[in-house]
């Protein structure tokens, strides 16, 4: 179905998700409020060929099979103004851990960094990244809505590496206070959130029996007469990174990411003042996690929305130009054939009167 203009000031946005990810993310609260700024959220029929719904703005997406990136290249295809969030090609960098935090090299922020890790495809490379520091993570070499990708481990010691399946990425643990940044990101708009984490862990829990840990067990590590209260107010206590500073890093991120959708986990070195590490970053993450999420969507919505009339209208203007051009050089040729019609003229003359 070729595309067909939109008009009013109403933005039809589409959107295909899982069954899981409709029911967590499209709320009724979302709806409503991207309703009440002219944005219809419109869930696209997954039976259907995309190419027979819309029009669209935009279409977001969370599916990654060949099925629908065939779908997605047709619709394009027909439908060259419509912006889809996100490529596919861009997505599926953060599905695989060795190239997940490839973008964050390309960060111009000196304090930005990411911890020390190694991929290990098999028992031989395993033992022989134990030149790294413990204790180490462990992480499933692929990062995606299964079970699987988001196990993980935290070894201690040589012997706990014993223990652990390649392929694999390890990961070295920095202190960081129990604190972990949580950054989401939605086109220009930012909002972090801060959240517990993995207790720091000193020489003394090192030497402990335990070798491998999962972090589902993870909170054999903090002190047990520690309550609710006390941990209430390391939360309240902890300072939340500068908000210049993470608008920066999220800009530059979604950049070298080329994604409007994503958010990473970011902590503070305790060793080093104002050194942050980013340690995982996750395509459309759980937005509806987040206080007033409808106020950072919504709004990202509209900027999409607007970006794609603006290509509609450059569009038309190249289309009103090339018509323009057109009929000048149609004109020229009009005039041309006019010239060299008088100058037969002339020259026949000439000739009779010889």
């Amino acid at each position: 179905m070729s595309e067909s203009p939109l008009t009013g000031d109403r933005f039809r946005i589409g959107y295909a998700l899982a069954p899981r990810s409709v029911s967590s993310f499209i709320q009724d609260s979302l709806l409503l409020h991207a309703k009440q700024r002219g944005v219809d959220l419109i869930k696209i029929d997954l039976d259907k060929p995309l190419v027979q719904q819309g029009p669209f703005d935009s279409v977001f997406h969370k599916l990654y099979d060949e099925e629908w990136k065939k779908q997605l290249e047709e619709f394009s295809i027909l439908n060259p103004t419509t912006i889809i969030v996100d490529p596919i090609e861009s997505i599926e960098k953060l599905h695989n851990r060795v190239s997940m935090l490839d973008a964050v090299s390309q960060l111009k922020i000196e304090n930005v960094n990411i911890p020390l890790q190694a991929f290990v495809d098999s028992n031989e490379s395993l033992q022989d990244a134990v030149g790294m520091k413990f204790p180490l993570i462990a992480k499933a070499l692929l990062a995606n809505a299964t079970a699987d990708a988001h196990q993980m481990f935290l070894a201690l010691n040589k012997q706990g590496l014993n223990g652990i399946k390649p392929p694999i990425i390890l990961q070295e643990f920095v202190n960081h206070g129990g604190i972990i940044f949580k950054v989401y990101v939605a086109g220009d708009h930012v909002k972090c959130v801060k959240r517990k984490s993995l207790p720091d862990i000193n020489e003394e829990k090192l030497g402990n029996s335990e070798n491998l840990i999962p972090f589902s067990m993870i909170s054999y590590f903090a002190d047990n007469e520690q309550s609710d209260e006390s941990l209430a107010k390391l939360m309240e206590a902890a300072e939340m990174p500068p908000s210049s500073f993470v608008n920066e890093v999220s800009k530059q991120l979604r950049h070298a990411l080329k994604l409007h959708l994503f958010n990473y986990d970011m902590i503070r070195d305790s060793r080093v003042e104002n050194r942050y590490l980013i340690i995982d970053i996750n395509y459309f993450p759980g937005y509806a996690k987040v206080p007033e999420y409808e106020t950072m969507l919504t709004p990202c919505f509209l900027d999409i929305a607007h970006q794609k009339r603006s290509r509609e209208n450059g569009n038309l203007d190249q289309s009103e130009n090339n018509k323009t051009h057109e009929a000048e050089s149609n004109g020229h040729k009009m005039d041309q054939l006019e010239n060299n019609k008088a100058h037969e003229g002339e020259s026949n003359g000439h000739k009779m009167d010889k």
